[in-house]
């Protein structure tokens, strides 16, 4: 699908200089999406939909301006063009250079058009009765199946002309127990970048319900969690999503060049243990988080954050990189294009390491293990953050001895980075939604299972 004619973009792009900003841009989405809801073997809903606009963006210096339409005529792009230029009080105009077209797209086997809704249901059937038929206590299953086909196209006036397609699928499963006087909810939430193909080849809807279920029906009977300041062993996949939250958004810099992050001027320093090592990358074909290329334009790439301790990287826009003096890393990432760009995560995770994943917990004579993650909230300027456990357990004398529930683990992010002690020897990920000032981006998070030595406990139970 051609987005827009080079004649149109060349117009509008020098339409945006004409107010003497030094850069201009034009981003241009066409987005299909589609859901649907099933409660306890019922169809509650099912949407479709059909998103369509562009954005443009103006600089000078490290002053920006945007503007965005849903209008995609000549007329009111050149419009929306002058708008963002009038934006902007400067002068010192240049030119737009030829353009160096690249395609990153990528094409579903499956794509979300040529899926009837019968197949999706006949999945979600099979789900919602693995998950029910767990246990007796199972007493409602809500699945939901959410398809992306994203198409875009970015240029600018320093030559760039790229374009990505970029599909996604995602299934959602939970699972509510009750005994009669509480309840708990499990839930499981995979997804890729790929079409339904991704059914057969990656995701397991009747595995994911089972999973969900087993951990409703495990916390449903499981004892409040004791606080304390003790060792702490946090898995794979979802787990991840501390190191996300309390560390990766004070690497972006959308917080560094503002200098809002406790990163900031600390590249070539140690901020963590000499067994931590990260990377953000978007290249991982396939993955939740990947992109061919950001929504600058720039390819994606592999970007080194965290090596053996030492802060090596950060995650770099264009307008970022302005300020910060330094090159864009493929980092630049918006919800739509009713959003302007800024440095986003992709899939972002700690590395293998060396250690034995059950030996983590064999030397750990008291403490929690937190299987799976939950919800949780960070500061960027000062890396404090609360998460909430969904799925922990109780570890005494090296072995675990009761599954427990309500468990928060409380710390900040600098801190808790020096304090792991142990990474494991195999990494996984998980799927998730990542919210900040452009918009809900699709981002992976990451690591093998680590232990962190000390960690507050938040928890309202008593001696186990």
């Amino acid at each position: 699908m051609i987005l827009i004619s080079k004649q149109t973009a060349a117009a509008v792009l020098e339409k945006a200089l004409c107010d003497g900003a030094d850069f201009s841009e034009l981003y241009i989405e066409d987005t299909e999406s589609n859901q649907i809801e099933m409660t306890d073997g019922t169809v509650k809903d099912a949407v479709s939909s059909r998103k369509h606009g562009a954005g443009i963006r103006v600089f000078s210096g490290v002053k920006s301006a945007y503007a965005y339409t849903a209008d995609t005529s000549e007329k009111a792009l050149l419009e929306t063009a002058r708008a963002a230029a009038a934006a902007l009080e400067c002068d010192g105009r240049t030119g737009t250079a030829a353009w160096q077209e690249k395609n990153y797209g990528s094409v579903p086997e499956m794509p979300i058009d040529s899926i009837d809704n019968t197949a999706r249901i006949a999945l979600m059937k099979k789900a919602d009765a693995a998950a029910r038929g767990y246990s007796s206590e199972i007493t409602q299953a809500i699945i939901r199946i959410m398809e992306v086909d994203q198409r875009v196209t970015i240029c600018n006036s320093e030559g760039v002309w790229a374009e990505d397609r970029r599909p996604r699928i995602r299934i959602s499963v939970q699972a509510i127990a009750s005994d009669g006087t509480g309840t708990q909810t499990g839930s499981e939430s995979p997804g890729c970048s790929m079409g339904f193909e991704a059914f057969r080849e990656r995701i397991d809807p009747e595995y994911c319900a089972v999973e969900a279920a087993k951990s409703a029906v495990t916390m449903l009977h499981a004892p409040e969690c004791p606080a304390g300041y003790l060792p702490v062993i946090i898995d794979g996949g979802f787990g991840g999503v501390i190191f996300h939250e309390a560390c990766g958004h004070s690497l972006e810099a959308t917080s560094v060049s503002k200098g809002n992050s406790e990163f900031c001027g600390k590249l070539g320093q140690k901020i963590a243990a000499d067994c931590v090592s990260a990377v953000d990358d978007g290249t991982l074909s396939g993955e939740w988080g990947h992109i061919g290329c950001d929504d600058e334009g720039t390819p994606s790439q592999r970007n080194l954050l965290i090596e053996n301790g030492i802060l090596k990287g950060y995650m770099i826009d264009k307008l970022g990189g302005r300020r910060m003096g330094m090159a864009p890393t493929g980092s630049s990432r918006r919800q739509g294009y009713n959003y302007a760009p800024t440095s986003r995560m992709t899939n972002t995770f700690i590395l293998p390491g060396k250690d034995d994943p059950e030996e983590m917990i064999r030397a750990t004579a008291e403490g929690l293990y937190a299987r799976k993650m939950g919800g949780g909230s960070v500061n960027p300027l000062t890396g404090e953050f609360n998460f909430a456990v969904a799925e922990g357990y109780w570890i005494r004398n090296g072995a675990i001895l009761t599954p427990v529930r309500g468990a928060t683990l409380v710390g900040k992010g600098s801190e808790v980075l020096l304090r792991i002690d142990r990474v494991a020897d195999k990494m996984w990920m998980a799927q998730g939604v990542c919210g900040s000032v452009s918009g809900q981006v699709p981002t992976n998070v990451g690591q093998p299972r680590i232990r962190v030595s000390e960690i507050t406990i938040g928890g309202k139970g008593g001696a186990l």
